[in-house]
């Protein structure tokens, strides 16, 4: 069989990025993640990855584990729980957290879910849906699921305008306070840096939403509860990286605190008062 030709808009490609980079770590010698299973998407899609370049793509493994540590907290606390994956891309977190009880959607725009159906199936517990970040219609299904819920963007918001993640937050506000919901932002530097980086240059897409300072977005009905950089991991976590980012991390924020604790993953609750 062929290899398959991803038809994506130009903010969906850059989900190849990670994909990539996780293939990148599973070949490597002391892995993060040891996604094999992206080294099989990998060798399964006509693109030029190669093209992709820069440390943006072990970064890319470094956040999906953080991302990670906090999907799996959440599974310890509430094993039969719901996790909501908003832009899920080609991520296998699924395949990396399942316990056997949890109930998991994987939503994204429909050219993406297309892609992802060529490589996933639907299961008892697991399911993909068409749809878009910035919309409601997919929340009655979600909502049937058992609570409590944690809803997951990794490297999606960024894309987006102020005013859209404000929507996208005030919505899911709404209709789930009190439920977990983890993200990444990044601040002006970041922003301003970005035909710089050797992977951004590669693709048409660029980020648009510039946020500073986390806390700051508790005016819109979220209460901060964790937030992390690549220095500063949850400790479960850093105890599984290898050395070179166990250490390394650390003293890249000391030799360019600008540009490491500018990027953040940060973990909220849905409204303020909860």
């Amino acid at each position: 069989m062929g290899k398959i030709e991803p038809d994506l808009g130009n903010v969906q490609e850059t989900l190849l990025i990670p994909l990539f980079g996780r293939a990148n770590d599973a070949a490597s010698r002391h892995p993060v993640l040891n996604d094999k299973r992206a080294v099989e998407l990998v060798d399964s899609i006509d693109y030029d990855f190669a093209r992709f370049k820069g440390m943006s793509l072990p970064g890319s493994v470094l956040r999906t584990a953080i991302f990670d540590g906090w999907v799996r907290r959440f599974l310890d606390e509430h094993p039969a729980g719901t996790v909501v994956e908003l832009g899920t891309g080609l991520n296998t977190r699924f395949d990396r957290v399942d316990n056997g009880r949890v109930h998991w959607f994987d939503i994204d725009l429909p050219d993406s879910i297309a892609l992802r159906r060529r490589f996933f199936d639907d299961q008892d517990r697991y399911t993909m849906l068409a749809g878009s970040v910035l919309d409601t219609d997919w929340f009655d299904r979600v909502a049937v699921a058992p609570p409590p819920y944690l809803f997951v963007s990794e490297a999606v918001l960024l894309y987006l305008t102020e005013e859209q993640v404000r929507t996208v937050i005030t919505q899911l506000a709404d209709r789930f306070e009190g439920s977990l919901i983890t993200f990444d932002t990044g601040g002006a530097l970041m922003m301003r840096n970005q035909d710089r980086n050797g992977v951004m240059k590669s693709v048409t897409a660029r980020m648009q939403w510039i946020c500073d300072d986390p806390r700051e977005l508790e005016a819109w009905g979220l209460r901060l509860l964790e937030s992390r950089t690549f220095a500063q991991p949850q400790p479960e976590v850093a105890r599984k990286w290898p050395a070179r980012y166990r250490y390394g991390m650390p003293v890249a924020a000391r030799l360019m605190p600008s540009v490491i604790k500018g990027y953040k993953l940060n973990l909220f609750r849905l409204g303020s008062d909860r």
